[in-house]
């Protein structure tokens, strides 16, 4: 770890420290506690390396327990796609857990009776709420602190949410006896996107994907299916709507990276980014724009919405003058071109708020808006929700 300063360390354990009354330890990829590190006994390390390694699977802080009537947590410490270490949050007590039980299973650990008393004697009793909150807690502290992007872990955490999501669904098939493949979840599919309902559209999406599955496993029949999903989207997309012909062209790198898919978890991630890409192709032009005016306006919007975007510079890559680009916009979308804008913004911001670690502060920043507040401002009122909030709200649960 010695990429990492001493400063960042001390800030990371310092931080956790004081919102908890715990400490922190960090570990290599082996395991071991690394010199310095205030740690429990070593009788675990096999357990240590369990955990980082589910972290790493999971994307996201791993609750685990080392031993009877104990638990802990630990987060991965990934740059880009390399993993460094992980960084524990210490220990606690689980309500109900025994004491004496707990003393038993650490001397057949191979620990010393005194050790062992004094080791559970430290341990605080948590509930698993609090669990949850210093795990999730703990993740914040560090990458805050270190500037780390954990790309890896947005990836695999993305993965797993979308594999369990489809697991569900397949369940839910299963229990309901529904056989076949459901054609008319392509129509709800459409309809959704059509509405801006992103998440919902993923939702039936995965819904989809469990019945692919469930109708046949062979991966070829399954990249038949999601390849005639794409199509089946796009066609329908054009005939609505002609000036949305740039979606053919901007699908077919979808349609190669579906064909070269070597297993269903690969297929259904890159599906699943298909369809982001495809509703931010619909939602930047709109369904029912006909107009080739409008089409440059939105266009232009969807390309530098992140910029300050100012009705002259819109009006100049249109063509036309300030006063039509504002009547056309609204008359052949019924939205004005502020709210093109602002809508694009706020689907991009909550895209980020689910896939990477980056502040509200920064996501801000990236989505055009000058501040924080006036970010959450209109988060909210987009949204019915804060930033922080939305954010917190997709969290799954993190013991596992």
């Amino acid at each position: 770890m010695t990429i990492l300063s001493q400063k960042i360390t001390q800030t990371v354990c310092r931080k956790y420290e004081r919102a908890f009354n715990i400490k922190p330890y960090f570990i290599n990829v082996s395991g071991e506690r690394l010199p310095g590190n205030y740690g429990p006994v070593q009788a675990y390390l096999q357990t240590h390396a369990y955990a980082l390694q589910e972290a790493v699977r999971w994307g996201e802080p791993f609750v685990f327990y080392p031993f009877r009537g104990v638990v802990s947590w630990i987060v991965a410490l990934v740059e880009q796609r390399r993993l460094h270490g992980g960084l524990i949050g210490g220990e606690v007590r689980t309500p109900g857990a025994e004491p004496q039980e707990i003393i038993k299973d650490l001397i057949e650990q191979g620990l010393d009776t005194n050790a062992a008393s004094l080791f559970c004697g430290r341990l605080p009793e948590w509930p698993a709420e609090k669990i949850k909150g210093a795990a999730l807690s703990l993740n914040e502290i560090f990458y805050q602190a270190s500037g780390w992007n954990p790309v890896l872990l947005e990836e695999n955490r993305i993965k797993a949410i979308q594999q369990r999501h489809i697991a569900e669904a397949m369940d839910a098939q299963k229990k309901n006896s529904q056989g076949g493949y459901p054609i008319d979840k392509e129509k709800m599919l459409l309809s959704l996107i059509r509405a801006g309902d992103q998440n919902g559209a993923r939702r039936v999406l995965n819904e989809m994907l469990g019945a692919m599955y469930l109708f046949s496993t062979k991966l070829a029949v399954l990249r038949a299916r999601a390849i005639e999903l794409m199509g089946y989207l796009t066609r329908t997309a054009v005939e609505d709507s002609p000036i949305l012909e740039p979606l053919i062209e901007r699908n077919h790198k979808w349609m190669q990276k579906l064909i070269v898919a070597p297993d269903f978890e690969t297929l259904s991630h890159v599906l699943m980014q298909a369809l982001d890409d495809f509703m931010h192709g619909i939602y930047a032009r709109g369904f029912n724009c006909y107009h080739p005016h409008v089409g440059r306006i939105l266009d232009h919007i969807a390309s530098h919405y992140s910029e300050p975007l100012s009705m002259r510079e819109i009006s100049g890559a249109a063509g036309i003058s300030v006063s039509r680009v504002a009547h056309l916009v609204r008359q052949h979308t019924g939205k004005t071109v502020w709210q093109h804008i602002m809508r694009m913004r706020i689907n991009r911001a909550r895209q980020l708020l689910e896939g990477t670690n980056e502040s509200c502060s920064e996501i801000a920043l990236k989505t055009g808006f000058c501040d924080q507040s006036y970010f959450t401002k209109h988060f909210r009122r987009l949204t019915g929700t804060s930033p922080a909030h939305y954010r917190r709200s997709l969290a799954g649960s993190v013991p596992r």
